[in-house]
C-alpha cells in the first residue's frame, strides 16, 4: 500500500472553538478571609462566580432542572429567581430557565457566597521534604473547593499559610468528614511519582473507626459492590450492579456501655460530661480497616451493610433516614426514594439523629461532706438544665430562619461539634515494598474511656490466611472483570463465602476517591 503525505499545516474548515473566558469574579477576593470564633475557622461572606463545564449527565437538560436536582445549597425558588434575573450564563451569554445545556459549554453562576465554618484545628505536618508534605488532615475540612466551600479547604488554608505563589498538589483525597494522612506534592514531578504509586495499587492504606455495637472477632472481609444512588445527596449504597469494592475489618477493642467518670474540677462543681451517641448505648467498637479498593464512602457503606455503622455518621448511621435497622443487609433499591426524601431534609429543618443526651449521666457536683441533700439536688438540677441547654444549642447545622441582608438567602446555624467530622481516620499509608510508611496518632475518640484498658496506638495490620477470613458478599470476581480491576490480596474464590443475600454477622466468631 502506498503512503500518502498529509499537509499538517492546513486548518480544518470547522475548527472547534474554545469557550469564552467567563471565569470573572465580580469583586477582588478577600486578602485575609479567615477569622476565628468559638473554636471555628470562619470566612466572611463574599461574591463569587462558579464556573463549570457541562457534565455528561447534564447534556440536553434545561438549566432549571439541573440546578434544582443537582444542588441543595439554596432552595429551588432561589435558583429560579437567579436564572430569571440573568445571574447564570452559558458561554458568557445570559441564560434563562429553559436554556438547554450542550456538551462543552461553560455554565457560570455569580452569587454571594456564605461558607460554613470548619474546625479551628491546624493542619498537622507528619513529614516534609523537598518534594512532599505529608499532612494530618483535620476532620470536617474539605480538600478542594466544592459546594459551599472554597477558602475553608485544605488547599486554600495551606496557600494562605505558605503564600499564594505556592501551588499545593493533593495526591490523594479524603472525604470532608474524614481525618488523617494525606500527601501534598510541592511540584509536578513529586505529584506524578505519588500518583503512579497510587495507580499501581502499591500503596497500603489503613483506617481506624468507631462503630455501633460489638464488632465480630477475627478478620471480616466485605466485598459487596457499591454504586452511587444520589450525587446531590452524596448517597452510596450496596448494589449487585455497583462497582467492585472490598474492605477488610478487624476489631481492636470493644467498650460496653459505661458511665463516664466525674471530671474532677477546681471549682464547686464537676464538669458536665459530653452527650453520649445514641448508637453507642449498646457499647461501641474500635475497628481497624484495610480498604483494597477506593470507592466513594466505601468503608462507611460496608460498615452500614454489616450492621455496625460509624456511630456519628450523619448519613449511614441516621435512624430518621434508614429506620431502626439502619440499612443493615440492604442491597436493593426498594427504599431508595423514601431514604433520599428523608435525607434531603437533613441539614435544613432537621438534624441527623445520631446523638442523644443521656440525662442520668450528669456528673455529681463537688460539695463538702455533710451538705444538705436538698442543696445537692438543686445543684444537680441546675447542672442538668445547663447541660441540656448547651446540648440543644449545638445540635447541628440547620436553617436558622434568618436571611442575609445582602443577598436575601436563607442562613444556617453553626454545625455542632459532632458534625465537624466522623469517627473515621486514615491512620497510615505505606509502600507495599516496605520502603516507607507514614502514620498519624490514634485519634482521641478511639482512645479507651477513663478507667478502661485498650489500645492507645493502632498496630500494623497483621494478615491472616484466607481460610481464616469471614467473607461477606459475592466472594468471587465477576465474570469478565479485567485483571487490573481485581482487588489486591483477593483470589478468585475465597475459602469461606456467605452469599449475597441477607447475612447477619453479629454472631460471627472471628488520586482515587477515598473515604
Amino acid at each position: 500500500m502506498a503512503l500518502t503525505s498529509v499537509d499538517t499545516t492546513q486548518v480544518p474548515p470547522n475548527p472547534v472553538k474554545k469557550p469564552p473566558k467567563v471565569a470573572i469574579t465580580p469583586c477582588e477576593p478577600p486578602t485575609d478571609p479567615y477569622y476565628f470564633e468559638g473554636g471555628l475557622r470562619r470566612v466572611r461572606p463574599y461574591h463569587y462566580t462558579y464556573n463549570t463545564y457541562c457534565k455528561e449527565r447534564w447534556r440536553g437538560r434545561e438549566l432549571v432542572d439541573i440546578f434544582i436536582s443537582e444542588f441543595r445549597d439554596r432552595p429551588p425558588e432561589y435558583y429560579r429567581e437567579a436564572l430569571a434575573a440573568g445571574k447564570v450564563s452559558v458561554n458568557g451569554k445570559p441564560a434563562g430557565l429553559h436554556t438547554i445545556v450542550k456538551n462543552g459549554e461553560v455554565i457560570s453562576h455569580t452569587l454571594h457566597r456564605h461558607e460554613p465554618p470548619v474546625t479551628g484545628q491546624e493542619i498537622g505536618i507528619i513529614h516534609e521534604d523537598d518534594g512532599l508534605v505529608v499532612i494530618d488532615k483535620p476532620a470536617g475540612v474539605p480538600v478542594h473547593s466544592a459546594g459551599r466551600y472554597h477558602y475553608n479547604t485544605v488547599i486554600e488554608i495551606l496557600r494562605a499559610q505558605r503564600g499564594d505563589a505556592w501551588l499545593p498538589r493533593p495526591c490523594n483525597r479524603l472525604d470532608r468528614l474524614t481525618s488523617g494522612v494525606m500527601f501534598i506534592a510541592k511540584h509536578p514531578k513529586a505529584a506524578e511519582m505519588v500518583a503512579s504509586k497510587l495507580k499501581e495499587r502499591s500503596v497500603h492504606k489503613e483506617y481506624v473507626t468507631r462503630v455501633k455495637g460489638k464488632f465480630p472477632d477475627g478478620v471480616v472481609v466485605c466485598d459487596q459492590p457499591i454504586m452511587q444512588v444520589s450525587p446531590k445527596l452524596g448517597l452510596n449504597r450496596v448494589r449487585a450492579t455497583g462497582k467492585t469494592a472490598t474492605t477488610k475489618f478487624r476489631r481492636l477493642a470493644y467498650y460496653p456501655p459505661h458511665d463516664p467518670e466525674p471530671t474532677v474540677g477546681t471549682g464547686e462543681r464537676a464538669a458536665t460530661p459530653p452527650p453520649v451517641f445514641a448508637n453507642e448505648q449498646e457499647g461501641y467498637s474500635i475497628v481497624h480497616c484495610l480498604p483494597l479498593t477506593g470507592r466513594t464512602h466505601q468503608i462507611r457503606v460496608h460498615l452500614q451493610f454489616l450492621g455496625h455503622p460509624i456511630t456519628n455518621d450523619p448519613i449511614y448511621s441516621n435512624r430518621r433516614v434508614f429506620g431502626p435497622e439502619l440499612g443493615k443487609n440492604e442491597d436493593t433499591a426498594d427504599r431508595d426514594d423514601e431514604i433520599m426524601e428523608r435525607l434531603n431534609h437533613m441539614g435544613k429543618t432537621e438534624v441527623p439523629d445520631t446523638v442523644s443526651y443521656r440525662t442520668h449521666l450528669t456528673a455529681a457536683p463537688l460539695v463538702p461532706p455533710g451538705t444538705d441533700t436538698s442543696v445537692v439536688e438543686q445543684i444537680m438540677s441546675r447542672e442538668h438544665e445547663a447541660a441540656v441547654h448547651e446540648y440543644h444549642k449545638r445540635k447541628g447545622e440547620r436553617l436558622s430562619g434568618e436571611k442575609c441582608d445582602v443577598c436575601d438567602t436563607d442562613l444556617y446555624t453553626d454545625p455542632g461539634v459532632h458534625e465537624l467530622g466522623i469517627f473515621l481516620h486514615a491512620v497510615a499509608y505505606s509502600d507495599d515494598a516496605g520502603d516507607w510508611k507514614y502514620r498519624s496518632k490514634m485519634p482521641s475518640w478511639a482512645l479507651p474511656p477513663p478507667g478502661m484498658d485498650g489500645p492507645r496506638e493502632v498496630p500494623d495490620w497483621q494478615p491472616v490466611p484466607e481460610e481464616d477470613e469471614v467473607v461477606i458478599g459475592h466472594g468471587t470476581v465477576p465474570e469478565g472483570m479485567e485483571d487490573d480491576e481485581k482487588p489486591r490480596g483477593q483470589g478468585n474464590v475465597p475459602a469461606l463465602v456467605r452469599g449475597v443475600g441477607l447475612v447477619d454477622i453479629s454472631s460471627a466468631s472471628r488520586p482515587q476517591q477515598e473515604q
